[in-house]
C-alpha cells in the first residue's frame, strides 16, 4: 500500500457539510449509537447545534458559524444581530470569534451572499490544508514505533476533517511513526471513548481506550512517548486552554519523561490574550458530572463542579504544532516570532 492510499484510507470522516441552502451537521452527541445528521437551516439552529454540543471541536465551531452566517444573509437576518448570536454560543474557543471576525470583515467590505459563501468555503478549505500539514510537522517528531496517548477528540470531528491531534496520529499511523494510540474516556462527556473511538476504529488505526485515571499508570509502564491533544485556546506565552483533564496530563507526562504536544491551526493561537490566566473557562451544568446518557447516577442532593477545560502552561509543553511551523519549548518570544504580524 502507498503512502497516500494510506493517508486516504485513515481519513473517512467529514461531520460538517455544506449542501447549498442548509448546513448538515453529524450529531455528535449520538456516536457511536446512532450517526444521525441534523439540517441547519438559519443562523439560530447553528448557534443551537453548538452551544449544545451537536457539533463541538474548537475548529468545526468556527467554520459552522461561518457557514451560520450565510444561512443569516441567505434569510435576510439581520446579520449583526446574527454574528452576536453565534459569537455568545461558547466563550472558550478562539476559533468561534476568528472565523466570525473574518466574516464581519467580508460583510464591512460589502459582500453579497455569494462572497460570504466562498469566504465560508475558504475558512473550511484552508482548515483542511492546515491539519494535513500539521500531520506531516507533528508525526516527523514521533519517532517510529512509538506509542502514544491523546486526550478528547482533535480528529475529523472536531475539524473540517483529518484533524489536529489526531492529525499528526493519522499521519504517524500511515508513515510507520505510531503503532499503538491509547485514548482517554475524556469524562464527563466521554468525547474520547464515543468519538476519538469511534474515529480511530472506523479508520482501522490501532486504539485502546484508557480510563481517564489510568493514565499516569500508562506512562509509568514506558507504554507512552508522547501525549498528543489539541486546544481551544492557546495565550500569547504558549499556555494552551483544552479540555479538562489536559493540565493533569501534563503534569504526569513531565514527571514520566513522556513528551507533550499540542496541535492546533493558528486561527487557536490569540496573542490578544497575554497568559492563560486571561482565559474564560466555561463552567457547564452540573447535571452533566451528575448523570450518564441522560440518566442521573448521583444521589439526589449532590453538587457538582463543571468546568469544561482546564490551561496548561507552557512550561509543560515540549511542542506547539501549526501549520505555520512548530514551536519547540514555547515561550512568548517564540510565539511573537511565528504569530505577530
Amino acid at each position: 500500500m502507498t503512502n497516500a492510499s494510506s493517508k486516504q484510507i485513515h481519513d473517512t470522516i467529514r461531520a460538517v457539510q455544506w449542501h447549498g441552502d442548509h448546513l448538515r451537521l453529524l450529531d455528535q452527541r449520538l456516536l457511536p449509537a446512532e450517526e444521525k445528521w441534523l439540517d441547519c437551516r438559519d443562523a439560530t439552529a447553528v448557534t443551537l447545534a453548538i452551544k449544545d454540543l451537536a457539533v463541538r471541536g474548537a475548529p468545526a465551531i468556527g467554520i459552522a458559524a461561518a457557514w451560520g452566517v450565510v444561512l443569516a444573509a441567505q434569510q435576510g437576518e439581520v446579520l449583526d444581530q446574527a454574528l452576536a448570536q453565534l459569537r455568545a454560543a461558547r466563550p472558550t474557543a478562539v476559533n468561534l470569534m476568528w472565523a466570525l471576525d473574518r466574516m464581519k470583515a467580508r460583510i464591512a467590505a460589502g459582500a453579497d451572499t455569494a462572497a460570504l459563501e466562498r469566504e465560508a468555503q475558504a475558512i473550511q478549505d484552508e482548515d483542511l490544508a492546515a491539519n494535513r500539514h500539521m500531520g506531516e510537522l507533528g508525526a516527523a517528531l514521533i519517532v517510529p514505533g512509538s506509542s502514544v496517548m491523546t486526550h478528547c477528540n482533535t480528529g475529523s470531528l472536531a475539524t473540517s476533517g483529518y484533524g489536529t491531534a489526531l492529525g499528526v496520529i493519522r499521519a504517524g499511523v500511515a508513515a510507520g511513526r505510531i503503532n499503538q494510540v491509547y485514548a482517554g474516556e475524556t469524562r464527563p462527556w466521554q468525547q474520547g471513548a464515543r468519538l476519538t473511538m469511534w474515529e480511530l476504529v472506523r479508520d482501522g488505526i490501532p486504539a485502546k481506550l484508557i480510563a481517564d485515571s489510568a493514565a499516569s499508570h500508562l506512562m509509568k509502564a514506558g507504554e507512552v512517548k508522547w501525549v498528543i491533544v489539541g486546544a481551544d485556546r492557546i495565550a500569547a506565552n504558549g499556555d494552551t486552554a483544552n479540555k479538562i483533564g489536559t493540565y493533569q496530563l501534563a503534569i504526569a507526562a513531565r514527571h514520566h519523561g513522556v513528551k507533550f504536544m499540542v496541535v492546533a491551526p493558528s486561527s487557536t493561537v490569540d496573542m490578544a490574550t497575554v497568559s492563560g490566566d486571561d482565559i474564560e473557562i466555561e463552567l457547564r451544568d452540573a447535571a452533566e458530572l451528575l448523570s450518564v446518557a441522560g440518566r442521573r447516577t448521583v444521589v439526589e442532593g449532590a453538587e457538582a463542579w463543571n468546568p469544561v477545560f482546564d490551561v496548561t502552561p507552557a512550561s509543560l509543553i515540549d511542542a506547539i504544532v501549526t501549520e505555520r511551523g512548530v514551536i519547540e519549548h514555547p515561550t512568548t518570544e517564540c510565539m511573537r516570532a511565528v504569530f505577530s504580524e
